[in-house]
């Protein structure tokens, strides 16, 4: 199932919750679930990230330019976006999570770029060296700026897939990630950081948006549906509960 676009109630804590609640119980009947969204300005952690000792000056310098600091459920490190990015959250229930667990990186990356190919963009995977949360699926543009990067999440009851694009006003991301890296003393070269947008003026998150739902329909083979009211019920349950 394609998930109709929604913004949660609880902004990015709903953001950080949906995934992992979909992978443990599921919606219904569906056993593949994606959802593609434009999110609030969100500083996303890991759970690494968070013992840093430098993490609690990070996320406070986060606050600070407008970014809410969540702690996510992938690995990695810490990746920022805001309504200018679009982030893809790919829901998979599986008795076999791990199998294939390295082809996801390579089909998805291979999906992703040529999205942005679609775009004239010259999309190459491959890490950059100094990049943020860096991997070696990362997503680049004619091996200058990295755009899209993905962590994934595996758990008994299936795996979790998320990808941010970063589409536009890369300034704000640079200028967040910056700092934050700084803090927590990761190396970050700020020159590798990018949005499609500096290589194609005028595009926006929306067109990415439907572009990729496009790509996703037509990969999965799944129809579009809403949240249903049980999880919706649930997040706002885990939310009051501060989980």
């Amino acid at each position: 199932m394609i998930l109709d676009d929604l913004a949660l109630p609880g902004g990015p804590v709903d953001d950080a919750l949906l995934g992992p609640l979909l992978l443990s119980q599921g919606m219904g009947g569906a056993q593949e679930i994606v959802r593609v969204h434009r999110p609030e300005p969100t500083a996303a952690f890991s759970r690494r990230d968070s013992r840093r000792p430098g993490f609690d000056r990070a996320a406070d310098s986060c606050s600070a330019a407008g970014f809410v600091p969540i702690i996510r459920p992938q690995g990695g490190k810490l990746a920022a976006y805001h309504r200018g990015s679009v982030v893809i959250d790919h829901v998979v229930r599986v008795a076999d999570p791990t199998s294939g667990l390295k082809v996801r990186f390579e089909r998805f990356a291979r999906l992703h770029a040529d999205v942005l190919t679609g775009f004239g963009l010259d999309a190459r995977i491959g890490e950059l060296p100094g990049e943020y949360c860096p991997g070696e699926f990362s997503i680049n543009v004619a091996g200058t700026t990295k755009i899209v990067g993905s962590a994934q999440r595996i758990t008994r009851d299936g795996w979790l897939f998320s990808t941010i694009i970063q589409v536009s006003d890369s300034v704000s991301i640079r200028d967040v990630l910056t700092a934050a890296y700084a803090d927590i003393g990761y190396d970050l070269d700020p020159a590798t950081i990018g949005s499609m947008e500096d290589q194609c003026p005028g595009v926006t998150a929306q067109q990415v948006q439907a572009a990729l739902i496009e790509a996703y329909s037509a990969d999965v083979g799944a129809g579009r549906g809403p949240l249903s009211v049980q999880i919706l019920d649930e997040l706002a349950s885990l939310r009051s509960a501060g989980r």
